[in-house]
């Protein structure tokens, strides 16, 4: 599967959410996972120049950015992180037309920011619902915002604060003998699916390390060379990519949706994981931060696989995006556990948003780094 292939499968899949889905969000809500599938639209429109995939991503957002620059659907009193991660496209938009409604909304996003709660240590909480607990989803949703917006603005100094997102992340939900981080920790160590001594929860899900894992990659590119958290960051996310490397399937280099349990029955190769990763590695890669020990590269190989193993088309030329968790969560008012069974209990889905905007974003990679990168190479397996 070459580096072109990837292109023709991004322009695909974007060419076929916009067929099914002129409008992004049929229910018009303000959902995070929309603005995964709306970045992948905003990196395939800069790799191509193709306007029509920045008119599907101004088309959409202008159906939720009112006027005066309100956004009508969000609730900033929610405090809920994952409403912060749609800032990312609206900064893209921003940059690409100078309108000031944009730059309003992107303010009124990151307003939350700062009354948004926080563990002790200085967490964003994930939701003021889920009180004193870090998801790795948050980091994804709310602190490549946070970058992005300070990088664009000239707010360096709120570098700090992003990357003590990360540091404390890792400090507080990694596993010091498989490297992977669990899908979340509670800080009071009261809830009914964290361990009671170590407030984690009892296992790694594919999704949550795909989001940690992206976001990693895509905040560094804000931080300044000479920015001393830059090198932190890159350490980070070279542990928890080699965490990763040591739990791929051995036979395509995919992820499971129980990272470290792959032999066990029901569990099962996850598209929006393996898609995530596969990015978050190529990005790495094409940027220099995925530290390497000559090794050769299967990089293109796993991508196959990828679409090998969930990618169909349609007699229609219509891509679908298979095998997907629906959802993955903890606690709530279905009092999710975390546990193995629970994680295997729901539903498998095709073409949700939070595998199709991953596909997406690891097709434009795979089309941007090329197969002329051998001073940049891993062993993957």
């Amino acid at each position: 599967m070459s580096a072109a292939n990837g292109l023709i499968l991004a322009k695909m899949t974007c060419d076929t959410v916009a067929t099914r889905k002129p409008e992004i969000n049929p229910k018009m809500k303000w959902e995070y996972e929309d603005g995964v599938v709306l970045e992948g639209f905003f990196q395939l429109y800069k790799q191509t120049a193709d306007k029509q995939y920045l008119d599907y991503v101004k088309y959409n957002l202008d159906l939720f950015i009112d006027g005066t620059g309100n956004i009508p659907k969000y609730s900033l009193s929610e405090f809920n992180i994952d409403h912060i991660n749609n800032g990312k496209v609206l900064l893209d938009l921003y940059e690409e037309t100078k309108d000031e409604r944009y730059k309003k909304a992107v303010d009124l996003l990151r307003s939350q920011l700062d009354q948004h709660p926080r563990t002790s240590e200085g967490s964003f909480w994930h939701k003021y619902i889920y009180p004193y607990q870090v998801w790795l989803d948050g980091l994804y949703m709310g602190s490549v915002f946070y970058a992005k917006y300070a990088y664009f603005f000239g707010e360096i100094e709120d570098l700090d604060d992003v990357l003590q997102q990360f540091v404390l992340c890792e400090k507080n939900l990694r596993d010091q003998e498989s490297g992977l981080l669990y899908h979340a920790w509670d800080e009071k160590k009261v809830q009914p699916w964290c361990d009671k001594d170590t407030g984690l929860s009892p296992n790694f899900w594919g999704r949550s390390m795909g989001w940690f894992v992206m976001a990693l990659v895509d905040v560094i590119e804000y931080f300044p060379q000479n920015h001393p958290g830059r090198e932190t960051l890159i350490q980070i996310y070279n542990r928890a990519i080699s965490a990763l490397l040591a739990v791929q399937d051995e036979k395509t280099g995919l992820w499971y949706q129980v990272l470290d349990q792959g032999e066990k029955l029901g569990n099962y190769l996850e598209s929006s994981a393996s898609s995530m990763i596969v990015y978050a590695i190529q990005k790495g890669r094409r940027l220099g931060y995925l530290h390497t020990d000559g090794q050769y590269d299967r990089t293109q190989f796993v991508y196959s696989k990828l679409v090998e193993s969930f990618i169909t088309i349609t007699k229609e030329n219509l891509v679908n995006v298979n095998k997907i968790c629906y959802v993955g969560g903890l606690g709530g008012v279905d009092q999710r556990d975390g546990s193995f069974a629970y994680y295997i209990s729901e539903p498998i889905v095709a073409n949700d948003h939070k595998g199709v905007g991953p596909f997406i974003l690891a097709s434009v990679e795979m089309a941007r780094v090329g197969i002329d990168s051998e001073a940049q190479t891993i062993q993957l397996m």
